[in-house]
């Protein structure tokens, strides 16, 4: 009977251990923020902001998600059509009919007002998952009148959608947290980014009708479920609050919009999500928000794109973080992640190596 006994528990316990077993030694060595994965024909494709790089981007490469081979610059900002002359951010790769393009988001030289946040997105093209990626034009793939980055896109039905974030810069927005900082005499004014979709021209040369307002930080204070979104501003760290890095995915005719709130130079750098039944809204935030925060010795949790498994069964969450080892270097983290039956999206981390 005792020994029946032990050998349940035994069970339990490898049970457990195996429910909190890693799936990838975090964090990977990779000095990546914003990382963004693409899965085509066997291999992964990291691509992300940084990474040793200068004045573009570079990108790693994986058969297995653990090892990761370096593959160099694969964007340059001198090629032919270059535009951007600094801040080269959040790139993201999408195959369409064999060619790969590269949208990213960068500082435009065309700057009449000297403004310090001038950044645009544009779109660049290889031949192959490593580059050269060329851009297409030598312009922008639009200018809203506003500086935006961190592109992210949805492909449906013959259609492709543009999400992207308007910079705080300039951007100062009356809301309760605002008017909360003011009597308090931290800040005159807060800023806010929002997040916008808008329909592209299947070639990328422009937009088709006028950007949608689909998330922005609340308006109120007091709400427990987004309390978290203006912890930049309560916790005295900058008069800004962010709504960028979006990314976007369908599952069960539901549209799920992952985003990143806070300073992503900052603590306090997490990952929430709101669905929707239309790719352009109107967006819901959900009640479990944050789905990603700081925990333990990881922080600044944040600006995450998806991946599968080979198999395309196991969710994964691909992020940038840091730890109380790697100061204030970022450094990319993949964990799994699903939506629940009844709809929920979780993501189990951050997890880090023992």
């Amino acid at each position: 009977m005792m020994r029946k006994i032990w050998i349940g528990l035994l069970s339990l316990l490898m049970a457990v251990g195996g429910a909190k077993a890693q799936f990838i030694a975090n964090p990977l060595p990779i000095p990546f923020g914003d990382p963004y994965v693409m899965y085509d024909q066997g291999k992964y494709y990291m691509y992300g902001t940084g990474g040793d790089v200068k004045n573009g981007f570079g990108a790693y490469s994986s058969s297995n998600l653990k090892e990761w081979k370096f593959e160099g610059q694969v964007y340059h900002h001198d090629n032919p059509n270059g535009w951007g002359i600094h801040s080269f951010w959040a790139p993201e790769v999408y195959k369409k009919g064999g060619k790969y393009y590269m949208l990213y988001s960068a500082q435009w030289k065309q700057n009449p007002n000297q403004e310090k946040e001038n950044f645009k997105i544009g779109v660049a093209v290889s031949d192959k998952p490593t580059g050269p990626f060329i851009d297409l034009n030598d312009r922008p793939i639009f200018d809203p009148g506003y500086p935006i980055i961190d592109a992210n896109l949805l492909v449906e039905n013959g259609k492709i959608y543009l999400y992207y974030s308007r910079c705080c810069y300039k951007h100062p927005v009356d809301s309760e947290v605002a008017q909360w900082a003011k009597k308090r005499g931290w800040y005159n004014e807060v800023e806010e980014s929002w997040v916008y979709g808008v329909e592209l021209k299947t070639d990328f040369s422009g937009t088709i009708g006028a950007p949608v307002l689909l998330l922005r930080p609340p308006v109120k204070m007091g709400s427990i479920k987004e309390e978290w979104e203006s912890r930049s501003v309560t916790a005295k760290e900058v008069n800004r609050r962010w709504t960028e890095g979006s990314y976007i995915f369908k599952k069960d005719k539901i549209y799920y919009m992952m985003y990143s709130a806070n300073n992503f130079d900052g603590q306090n750098y997490a990952i929430g999500y709101a669905t929707s039944k239309s790719p352009l809204g109107p967006f819901k935030k959900a009640d479990n928000n944050p789905v990603l925060q700081r925990s333990g010795k990881v922080s600044g949790t944040g600006h995450n794109s998806i991946t599968y498994t080979p198999d395309g069964k196991q969710m994964l969450c691909v992020y940038h973080g840091r730890t109380e080892a790697t100061g204030h270097q970022r450094l990319v983290f993949i964990d799994k992640m699903e939506v629940a039956k009844d709809g929920r999206l979780m993501v189990h981390g951050p997890t880090l190596k023992d």
